[in-house]
């Protein structure tokens, strides 16, 4: 008597091929693996954003309700009375002109010179260029409240106390924009360098058509900064500037908190407004910031 072995039922798992079972479990460990690092991130996006939330909705408030007991988040009459009071009380249309004239101008300029500082720094061997590089970063380690008197003093004795220059020229040079630039030129392979050399390029044709192009996202990067930082800033245009007619935004501000009192409602709606280009360039332009593709022109 002969029998026949009849095959055994397989498990539906043990049907599918094994290159369909790993992708499964590599995604089940992946979205375990990102679940502690996502609620990190979500809990640290709500304790920055609570408090912009507030200051936002706090703007929309009537001075009256700003500091009733017990304080609540949500505006009860939401209003617009402080964004109209702060607009009519300070001439912001002149303020957000020359505000503009100065990032504009500072920005490009910032790029520009931390464009060519960089690739300097990062290209040529050259002792004397680490030495500058060197003392460029240490003035990273002084406050900036140090270098405002002698800055001062070079600007007023070059005669540019009280214009958009003395307010430009000392904020060209940073070395936060050097240092961006000199770190993403040396990731920069220098056979793409030597390759350009080989066909004929000169050194100012190979800055101007391979590297720059291949650093626009750090351009980018920087150019958004440097607005943010000077569209904020505070303290040097105070001191460099006396003329109403030449005051930018956060002096604008400054100027409609009273000596006595604070009108706090058109503070915070004069601040709501001083945010709104910064949020503006923000959207408009995060999504040029992208990866280079720096292997570009290379063989393997």
């Amino acid at each position: 008597m002969t029998t026949t072995d009849m095959p055994r039922p397989l498990d539906a798992d043990a049907q599918q091929p094994v290159s369909e079972q790993r992708p499964r479990k590599a995604v089940r460990g992946g979205i375990r693996r990102a679940v502690p690092a996502t609620t990190l991130l979500w809990i640290l996006a709500c304790l920055y954003g609570l408090p912009v939330l507030w200051f936002i909705l706090s703007s929309l408030k009537p001075a009256s309700d700003l500091f009733s007991y017990p304080l609540t988040l949500v505006p009860h009459h939401p209003t617009l009375s402080g964004f109209k009071a702060a607009w009519d009380s300070a001439n912001f249309s002149q303020y957000f002109i020359n505000t503009a004239i100065v990032c504009v101008i500072t920005t490009i300029l910032t790029v520009g010179v931390s464009c060519c500082t960089g690739y300097a720094l990062a290209k040529y061997d050259n002792k004397w260029l680490k030495v500058f590089f060197l003392c460029i970063l240490a003035t990273t380690m002084l406050p900036s409240e140090v270098m405002l008197a002698p800055e001062f003093l070079v600007v007023r004795n070059l005669g540019l106390f009280n214009s958009f220059a003395g307010i430009i020229l000392p904020a060209v040079l940073t070395a936060t924009g050097c240092f961006m630039f000199r770190q993403f030129f040396l990731t920069v392979p220098d056979e793409l360098v030597e390759a350009a050399r080989i066909d004929g390029a000169r050194e100012l044709a190979i800055f101007a058509r391979i590297m720059v192009p291949l650093s626009r996202p750090i351009m980018l990067t920087l150019a958004i900064l440097s607005f943010q930082w000077r569209w904020n800033d505070y303290i040097w245009p105070l001191l460099m500037l006396n003329d109403p007619n030449k005051f930018t935004v956060q002096i604008g501000i400054q100027s409609i908190v009273g000596a006595q009192n604070i009108n706090w409602s058109v503070l915070l709606g004069a601040s709501v407004i001083s945010m709104i280009p910064l949020i503006v360039i923000f959207l408009v332009f995060q999504r040029y910031v992208m990866g280079a593709d720096i292997n570009a022109g290379l063989k393997d």
